[in-house]
Order: C-alpha cells, then sequence, then structure tokens
C-alpha cells in the first residue's frame, strides 16, 4: 500500500519514495502546450506548491519522474533554465523588508542555477537573472504564493497597497523579457484585478475560474476511489462500516469545493489527514489562521445570510484589490464560500454561493459565534448540547437549549431584524455539528431552515413580532414539506419578540 504524502510537497520526493500521486499532468500538458502566461487563484492546501514543483521537475526534463503518468510519452522532457519563486520566504513588515527580501531571493535563485547576481535593486535583480539564465536558453518562471506580502496585510490597508506597487515592479519584469520566457505559470490565493499587481502584465491568462481546470486543485469523486482504494478499505474496517458509508460522510464532510459552479472537488489536505488519523474532524479549517479570520469577522459583523444572499458574477472577484473586497469575495477566495451552483442571465452568469462541506461549515458558524456574538468557551460548549437534543429527538428540549444561547448575546449587539435571528439561529445549530441548510429552495419558496438528520427532517419558519401561528401556516401553504416526501417531518412554527431578544412563543406539529 502506497504512503500517504501528508504535507509533502515535493513532486520528486512523492514519485522516489513511494507517496501516492493523484496524476494532474494531463492539465500541465494542456497548459504547456496552449498557451505561455498562466495564472490560477486556489485556497490555502489545495495543491498550488506540489503543482508548482510538478512543473520544475517537467521542466528540467527529469523523465523517469513521470513514468506512469499520462505525460510520459507526451512530452519530449528538454531541460529548460528555470525559475522559481515562492514568495512564502519574503519579509513584509515594511517596504524596505520586501524589497531587501525580493533581492535575497533572487540571489538565491541565481546562485541556485550558477548565476551570481550583481545588481541590488530586487526588480533589476530579477531582469539580470533573467537576462542571464537566457543564454542557455528560453527560461520557465515558476511563482508560487505571488501576493503573500499584500495578504499578511490585509487589515492594513496602506501597508497592502505600498506592497502591491513594489510587487507591481517586480513582476513587470516578466512581460519586459517576453521574449526570452519558454513558459509562465504564477498561482497564489487571490485573484488578481486589471489594476493590481499584474496590471502590466496584460498577456497573462487567468483560468482560475476556467471549466476546463476547475478540477485540476484538489481530488475528484473519481481519483479519491481510484488512488485511495486500499486506504479506503483500511479506514471502512477501522469504523466497521460499508465503504458506501464511509464514502458518503467522507463527501459531506470534506467534498464541495466548486471553481467553476458545476464541478466539485474534495480538499487534499483534509482527506490525507483523514486517512492518517482516521478520525472525522475539520482538519483543514484548524490548520488555517482563525486568530486572523476571528478579527475579519469581528471587524466587520459577518452573517451567514450577508454571505450567501447574492450571486456574484466573475468580474466580482476582479473589480476589487483584496483588502477592499466584500466579504463573500473574501472568503470565496479563502475556500470558506464557495460556488454552489449557477443563475443564468441570457449569455451572463452568476455563481450561487455557499459554505462548500460540513467542515467548514461547523468550524466557520463556531467562529462567527465567537466573534461577532461574544461568545466564550463555556457557552460555546453548551452548543453541544443541541445535537444530543436532535440526536433524542427532543424538539422542545432543542428550541429551549436554542432560547438559552440566545439569551447568553449581549444586548446591544442584537438586531430587530428576522434576518438577523435567521443568520443567529442557523449559526448556533449548524456550530453544534448539525446539517442544516438555509434559505432551502422549493416549488414554491424557501423555507427558513431545514435540518436533515437520520430519516428526520425538521422544517422551521422564523417570524420576528408576528405569531408562531403565522409562521406555520406559511409552511403548510407554500408546502415546504413535500420535497421531502418519504422522510418523518416535523414543522416548527417559531416567533421571536423583539423587545425581549428571544424565542417568545413555538408551534411543534408532525405531518
Amino acid at each position: 500500500m502506497k504512503k500517504l504524502p501528508v504535507g509533502i510537497q515535493d513532486y520528486k520526493e512523492i514519485i522516489e519514495e513511494n507517496y501516492i500521486y493523484v496524476d494532474k499532468t494531463k492539465y500541465l500538458y494542456d497548459l504547456i502546450n496552449s498557451g505561455k502566461f498562466y495564472f490560477m487563484s486556489r485556497p490555502r492546501r489545495f495543491g498550488k506548491s506540489l503543482t508548482v514543483s510538478t512543473f520544475y521537475y517537467l521542466f528540467k526534463g527529469e523523465k523517469e519522474l513521470f513514468k506512469d503518468t499520462y505525460i510520459y510519452d507526451k512530452w519530449d522532457f528538454k531541460e529548460y533554465p528555470i525559475i522559481r519563486l515562492n514568495l512564502l520566504k519574503a519579509k513584509s513588515e515594511n517596504t524596505e523588508k520586501l524589497k531587501e527580501s525580493l533581492t535575497k531571493i533572487i540571489i538565491q535563485e541565481g546562485k541556485r542555477n550558477g548565476i551570481k547576481i550583481e545588481e541590488t535593486d530586487y526588480a533589476f535583480a530579477f531582469d539580470e537573472l533573467i537576462m542571464k539564465l537566457s543564454e542557455k536558453g528560453k527560461v520557465v518562471i515558476l511563482v508560487d504564493e505571488y501576493e503573500k506580502p499584500i495578504l499578511d496585510n490585509i487589515n492594513k490597508k496602506e501597508k497592502a497597497e505600498s506592497n502591491r506597487e513594489i510587487l507591481r515592479d517586480f513582476y513587470t519584469t516578466i512581460k519586459a523579457n517576453d521574449e526570452h520566457i519558454r513558459f509562465v505559470f504564477i498561482t497564489g490565493i487571490t485573484k488578481f484585478t486589471k489594476t493590481g499587481v499584474f496590471s502590466a502584465l496584460n498577456n497573462l491568462n487567468d483560468i482560475s475560474l476556467d471549466t476546463a481546470y476547475s478540477q485540476m486543485f484538489g481530488y475528484t469523486q473519481e481519483e479519491l476511489e481510484y488512488y485511495f482504494k486500499e486506504h479506503i478499505e483500511k479506514t471502512a474496517k477501522k469504523f466497521g462500516i460499508t465503504k458506501k458509508e464511509l464514502l458518503e460522510e467522507m463527501k459531506r464532510y470534506y467534498n464541495g469545493f466548486s471553481f467553476d459552479g458545476e464541478h466539485t472537488v474534495y480538499n487534499p489536505f483534509s482527506i490525507l489527514q483523514f486517512f492518517q488519523k482516521k478520525e472525522l474532524r475539520n482538519y483543514w479549517f484548524e490548520s488555517g489562521s482563525p486568530s486572523f479570520l476571528y478579527e475579519y469577522i469581528k471587524g466587520k459583523k459577518i452573517e451567514y445570510e450577508d454571505l450567501v444572499k447574492t450571486p456574484v458574477s466573475a468580474e466580482d472577484f476582479s473589480t476589487r484589490e483584496i483588502e477592499d473586497a466584500k466579504a463573500n469575495i473574501f472568503f470565496t477566495q479563502a475556500g470558506y464560500l464557495t460556488f454552489k451552483g449557477i443563475k443564468k442571465y441570457g449569455l451572463k452568469k452568476k455563481y450561487i454561493l455557499d459554505y462548500p462541506n460540513f467542515e467548514v461549515k461547523n468550524s466557520f458558524s463556531t467562529l462567527i459565534l465567537e466573534a461577532n456574538y461574544g461568545f466564550n468557551d463555556e457557552e460555546i460548549n453548551r452548543v453541544s448540547e443541541i445535537y444530543l437534543k436532535i440526536e433524542e429527538n427532543d424538539i422542545k428540549g432543542l428550541i429551549e437549549e436554542i432560547k438559552k444561547i440566545i439569551s447568553a448575546v449581549p444586548y446591544n449587539l442584537h438586531k430587530k431584524e428576522e434576518k438577523y435571528y435567521h443568520s443567529l439561529i442557523f449559526t448556533i445549530i449548524a456550530s453544534a455539528g448539525i446539517d442544516v441548510k438555509a434559505e432551502e429552495l422549493t416549488n414554491l419558496g424557501r423555507s427558513d431552515l431545514v435540518i436533515d438528520f437520520d430519516d428526520r427532517i425538521y422544517l422551521f419558519e422564523i417570524k420576528l413580532d408576528q405569531s408562531s401561528d403565522e409562521a406555520l401556516k406559511q409552511i403548510k401553504e407554500m408546502k415546504y414539506y413535500e420535497k421531502y416526501s418519504g422522510k418523518e417531518i416535523y414543522l416548527i412554527g417559531i416567533n421571536i419578540n423583539s423587545e425581549k431578544r428571544n424565542i417568545e412563543e413555538y408551534i411543534i406539529e408532525k405531518l
């Protein structure tokens, strides 16, 4: 059984040490043979660095490393001079540090290629490296984490803009040396704007939202079942369940990331961690920067409904710099939201946003409770009681627990808005580890909240300063329950009293 490449981003090590490699070389082959300058954005831990590494060994001509891959008998494996940059190494606390570190990165890359760099200015040093390397042949340029110095300062707008100016000068060098370049592949977390880092590099082809490359990063369902077959069997045996049951649970937890609104992938980091530890946990989310997210959510008062209520277009990702982007755009680029479908307006289309899967929904909801509503560890732990109530089918107990949790929200944070309470109750339930959906679409309208637990469906309609009778009446008139026929269905009408800032009355009816 091949080993799991947990934390390994070097293609050569994966192949030589007998780790699993999910073959993505067809995408690389197609890119190399159809263009020259490419950009691709993806969230963290999606295989960007491994892809850059694979390109590196491909252009180095190390044919034997690709023996069992798609590209092996299709590529000439000629060796090219390569510049490989990773801006994770760049210092970004001030402009001078950034300039110095960019120069050092170029000097180190020159040394790796047997070239001594004389220039001390970051842009001229980059130019010198390209020119000297081009004496050996046309140059390949691979850049990972292109915007890290900007993201490091996303909450400091002036610093972010100053660093962007420096990076703009730095990357302009690529455009100036067009005739010396064979291939360019640049990757990062955020898409670029027309006036941003790559404004001068106007021949850069952004393939971030292209359907043809939507599954280039991450694992597809077919790849998961093919490459990890033995690990699936071993893990299913450990849990004492069938392979089908295991795959269904993995899909719920870790699948759902979509970069075109049509095709989905699993996050590789979560999959590898899951097979290694054999425990369902929120691996990808926990590996990120919750302290940074906490401050971002707190500062902007993020609510679930505000994030997902408005479909977005491709243009929305390139009209504003990341520090000025709307929250839903930022979170989509970071991977906390994803495309869940497409709405077409003639020849144009927009993307419907939502959480990609249970892992992100559960973790993000907990973070919102902490950042937006001031919940401490004790109050967060109380949320787990909600799961027990649903498990026991104790709906009254469930609502009473929700009331207790709402009462912990400071009075000055409450809003006299129905959507505020929709978001709050959704967030409480989601953070309890329950599969809850908001605004679930039916043929006649949208139900406020839907819980799907085992073979039971709980339909919630929430009203503000009206009556629970009115809420229940709406569920029945709009027939929200029809799409769930065959399951045990409970209708729950809730009325919120805006003066008391909590649930005042509720009605539960079983169909």
